[in-house]
């Protein structure tokens, strides 16, 4: 008995050494399922923490305070550049920069799977986004509107929309061989969109600054539980291929 429970040990101990070492090639697949799980569950905790603090007082100062500091800086020229920020984050710009996207992904990397997962991100934001504003039911701040919307308040649209799409966007660069100057320059420009945008919705009026957190912690929900989910079909197809000797060449990082 006790011969058997060293064994037992052993074999664990040799496992998780294997586990754990570059030797293992799900590795990658199993830390990113990890770690993008832990910021699915937080970022869920923190959502549904933040939803809850709507109706309360102390959440609208903060929304006051934060929002006369932002517009107390409305200039005619800052007024046309966020105008310009916030149409980056409407349905014709997103229709641009995926135009591009998939461009990239057919012609140059020959993925069609990049695609998919991209447009499939950004439609699962825009319908949970619609289903979030109606069962909050959050109206619009009452200062000054500088764009026209029609829509509830909370979570904010752009916000959520802007980290979901350019946040995932921002996922595949690390899955793409590409220049590390480019990869991290293009990181930086996207999350400049993003943080942009959010701020944008400020300070045109049209949203409340937990309307453009929640916005971010909805969308960022969105990128984990997507790098949750592909990367576990990504390991099942790797292992369906381990077992069939058959092999696909894809140009990406390792």
């Amino acid at each position: 008995m006790r011969n058997d429970m060293k064994d037992m040990v052993r074999k664990l101990i040799d496992y998780i050494r294997t586990f754990l070492s570059g030797k293992n090639p799900n590795l990658p697949y199993y830390l990113l399922i990890f770690f993008a799980f832990i910021a699915f569950i937080f970022g869920v905790n923190l959502f549904i923490e933040l939803t809850d603090e709507l109706p309360g007082s102390g959440l609208k100062v903060y929304d006051d305070k934060i929002t006369d500091y932002i517009i107390s800086f409305r200039t005619p020229e800052l007024n046309h550049f966020f105008q310009f920020v916030t149409d980056l984050g409407d349905v014709y710009a997103y229709i641009v920069v995926t135009t591009i996207a998939v461009l990239f992904f057919f012609f140059k990397l020959k993925n069609k799977k990049f695609i998919f997962q991209l447009l499939g991100v950004l439609l699962l934001s825009a319908l949970s986004n619609i289903a979030l504003k109606q069962a909050i039911n959050r109206a619009r701040p009452t200062i000054e509107h500088m764009v026209v919307v029609k829509t509830l308040s909370y979570p904010s649209g752009h916000s959520m929309s802007a980290m979901a799409f350019y946040g995932f966007l921002i996922y595949l660069l690390f899955r793409i061989k590409m220049a590390k100057w480019l990869r991290f320059l293009l990181a930086f420009i996207f999350t400049f969109l993003i943080l942009s945008i959010g701020l944008s919705r400020i300070y045109l009026g049209v949203h409340f600054p937990s309307d453009v957190a929640g916005g971010f912690i909805a969308g960022l929900i969105w990128v984990a539980f997507c790098i949750v989910l592909f990367n576990i079909i990504d390991l099942l197809r790797e292992r369906k291929r381990a077992r069939t000797g058959e092999g696909e060449e894809e140009n990406l990082e390792p």
